[in-house]
């Protein structure tokens, strides 16, 4: 049984279910700790005389990689060691130079950090059989999101759809990408789907679109661990750990932050209730 909502016109839809969700890949997906971008950027950054630490290089994390690059350069401290070491600021033809750099180190690397990450296909199976349609953004090119597609698709998870920056012109925190996603996968209102990535630019990319947001602490970005060197830690250092995460992910707008994708299923019960109620839909 449902209850209507008189204030909504005719024909005019309205949100009361879940019917896409789009991940995010290395560090939600794929690459648990998402260290494949870290360790190129580390690389690229240190071949060019200017080394930056990891916890630099994952600050921004999740945007283009280009325009990642470009974000460290312009942090403070990187600019005043690379000026230091080049004796210029760094500009915009440095921004190229790495970015050239960076993209065949990145593809050498790829396959090695392109293991799906535990629960991934238990949860996209049970998506698919409530008939929620799976869609994927990232922050590589399209020919490293084609890599990862490949060795994925190998492991069970095959999104529907998956979009880089270049297929839409622009990048997270732009919306672009989650728009497509919801052209391709002919899904509407926004309200009626879920991003879900472990970095403050997916849950930017998702709040920009009018999308529900899920953060992802423990297998990416905030940790910043692969899953031996997790499971490894002291308990007090890995609840620190994932404390800290969280409140970032929390500050970034995620409306929910969970430690991995297999714990999706209960908050998007949660949320398709909170849906329900907003419309005053009733089952």
């Amino acid at each position: 049984m449902s209850g209507t909502n008189s204030s909504v016109p005719p024909g005019i839809a309205r949100a009361t279910s879940i019917k896409a969700v789009v991940f995010d890949w290395a560090g939600t997906t794929v690459d648990f700790g998402s260290l494949a971008p870290v360790r190129t950027l580390q690389r690229v950054f240190e071949q060019a005389g200017c080394p930056v630490t990891e916890a630099e290089a994952r600050l921004s994390m999740g945007l283009p990689k280009r325009d990642h690059i470009q974000s460290l350069l312009r942090a403070p401290e990187v600019a005043t060691r690379w000026q230091k070491v080049h004796g210029t600021a760094p500009n915009e033809r440095d921004v190229e130079l790495l970015y050239e750099h960076f993209v065949p180190l990145q593809f050498d690397c790829l396959a090695e950090y392109a293991a799906v990450i535990p629960g991934v296909t238990m949860i996209t199976a049970k998506l698919r059989e409530r008939g929620i349609s799976i869609g994927s953004t990232t922050g590589y090119t399209r020919a490293m999101l084609d890599v990862l597609l490949e060795h994925s698709r190998r492991s069970g998870y095959q999104p529907d759809v998956s979009f880089s920056p270049e297929d839409v012109g622009s990048g997270r925190p732009h919306p672009f990408m989650m728009y497509e996603a919801a052209v391709q996968l002919k899904v509407y209102p926004m309200a009626s789907i879920v991003k879900v990535g472990d970095t403050p630019a997916d849950i930017a990319e998702g709040l920009n679109a009018g999308a529900w947001t899920v953060g992802v602490v423990e297998t990416g970005n905030m940790v910043g661990l692969s899953l031996a060197e997790l499971n490894a830690l002291p308990k007090s250092e890995r609840d620190a750990r994932v404390a800290a995460g969280k409140a970032a992910l929390v500050a970034a707008g995620a409306h929910y932050v969970i430690n991995s994708v297999a714990e999706l299923e209960p908050v998007l019960k949660e949320i398709e209730e909170r849906l329900m109620a907003a419309n005053g839909v009733t089952r």
